[in-house]
């Protein structure tokens, strides 16, 4: 590829000052030249050499607005605001007109926390400035920091209307548009955009997410498809497109999707678990398991990985393998319900009813207070015999659910079998209440319970009720 003659020239002007410092010897330079130095020191993070080389250029030309703002600049880095205003006052006694004093003043109140003040210094350098994109992007990161995303909008939009090139404009606007929940506005604006810059892969990548978010999955892999057109090698469209086909169960194109982000990349855990999860849903069981495999090889740490293949030894009934993956995942992260409740489950299969009692237990400590997590974990205490830990666990459940039949009807139950009539009979009339024909509950959970005649003649008046 030819560098452009500019490219060369910056490029001869780098070597030269580089040859420079290594033989002591003082060449000359414009001060164009030294801006253009400095400043590419500065973008690859060598402050060092970047205030060598100004320290240089200041000698050579004292008298240089240009350097003395770039001066201004790295003193702001520095966090030497004080020094760097004063410098800024004397700048503006000699150019008032000059925009860059503006934008740099603008700078120093960002800094300082003084975001209005900010825009108001950005506002005026926008009466001189060539580079009204600049500015505007400029005005609307001020607009973020005040967290005021609607006139943030504004801004980025003004800065796409001067360059249409700007990607981080088109990323903020769109980031604006899904912060304020306005993803079909932001839609219609990207279909704007496109029409007058139709090969931008970003803003079809963008019109893509945004169709997705709103679940219109034919129209985002349609605007993923041109993304990838124009740019063969974006892996985050081909990332995207898959899970879209993934959503249209279309499971054959996503494994096509996620298959060519490999190829531009090395594996991700993330496609190789889901090219698992779309082989086992096409019933390719033995390549499903090789991915899931392949996933855990990848990243070890990832305990969706683990969990994975998990649910598919789960799926197949072979709950020894399927306790040895879920202890797995418990041990990169043992403070998630989800996993707690597998565990609890695979060994309730295997009937380990202190361990599933275990898993129940740590599931509900890490919240999952859901129904059935509640009545899996008071049945399997009930079954060990340990009814007062039951009564207490139910007494707990029914703070979430406080006329949930299922629970009452166990209470009831507990309490007769530890001889306390009285609540046992509060708790059964509730029950009966709330679902009478459940009374079947008892007989089943519970059934020396339900061979006392007391009980009988206690559901029978209710049932004349």
């Amino acid at each position: 590829m030819q560098l452009s003659n500019e490219e060369e020239d910056y490029n001869l002007s780098l070597s030269k000052f580089e040859s420079m410092l290594k033989t002591n010897k003082v060449l000359f330079f414009d001060s164009e030249e030294f801006e253009e130095i400095i400043l590419h020191y500065l973008d690859m993070g060598k402050a060092a050499l970047a205030k060598k080389a100004l320290k240089l250029a200041l000698e050579q030309h004292p008298k240089s607005t240009g350097l003395k703002l770039v001066q201004v600049e790295m003193l702001v880095y520095d966090d030497k605001l004080e020094l760097a205003e004063k410098l800024l006052n004397e700048l503006y006694a000699i150019e008032p007109n000059n925009e860059e004093i503006y934008i740099q003043k603008a700078n120093i109140c960002s800094k300082r926390d003084q975001h209005e003040k900010a825009v108001e210094l950005l506002k005026i350098a926008l009466k001189y400035t060539d580079d009204f994109a600049d500015v505007y992007n400029l005005i609307g990161m001020e607009y973020l920091f005040m967290d005021n995303l609607e006139m943030a909008k504004e801004s980025f939009i003004k800065c796409l209307e001067e360059d249409l090139e700007d990607q981080s404009a088109l990323y903020n606007v769109v980031y604006c548009f899904e912060f304020l929940d306005q993803n079909q506005e932001a839609i219609s604006y990207l279909k704007k955009y496109i029409d007058k810059n139709p090969y931008s892969e970003i803003a079809w990548h963008q019109l893509g997410r945004l169709h997705y978010g709103v679940k219109e999955y034919e129209n985002a892999i349609r605007a993923f498809d041109y993304a990838t057109l124009i740019d063969d090698e974006f892996l985050g469209a081909f990332m995207e497109k898959a899970k879209a086909y993934e959503r249209l169960k279309k499971y054959e194109e996503a494994i096509e999707s996620y298959s060519r982000t490999i190829e531009l990349d090395d594996a991700t855990s993330y496609a190789l678990l889901r090219m698992g999860k779309c082989y086992e849903r096409l019933g390719n069981k033995a390549l499903a398991l090789k991915y899931f495999n392949q996933t855990v090889h990848e990243d070890p740490l990832l305990d969706k990985g683990w969990i994975a293949i998990t649910d598919f030894y789960v799926r197949q009934k072979n709950f020894q393998k399927a306790l040895f993956f879920v202890n797995k995942a418990l041990a990169i992260d043992n403070q998630n319900r989800l996993y707690w409740k597998r565990f609890a489950t695979i060994n309730k299969q295997m009937n380990f009813f202190e361990e599933a009692e275990f898993g129940y237990r740590k599931a509900v400590e890490f919240g999952d207070y859901s129904l059935d997590t509640w009545l899996f974990w008071v049945d399997i205490l009930q079954f060990l015999g340990e009814f007062e830990s039951a009564i207490q666990t139910l007494l707990q459940a029914s703070e979430y659910f406080p006329e949930e039949n299922e629970v009452e009807y166990r209470l009831a139950g507990l309490y007769f079998m530890l001889a306390d009539n009285t609540k046992a009979k509060f708790h059964l009339s509730n029950a009966l209440r709330l679902n009478f024909d459940n009374y079947i509950l008892l007989e089943d959970l519970f059934p020396v319970v339900w061979t006392k005649k007391m009980v009988q003649n206690y559901i029978a008046k209710h049932k004349k009720q």
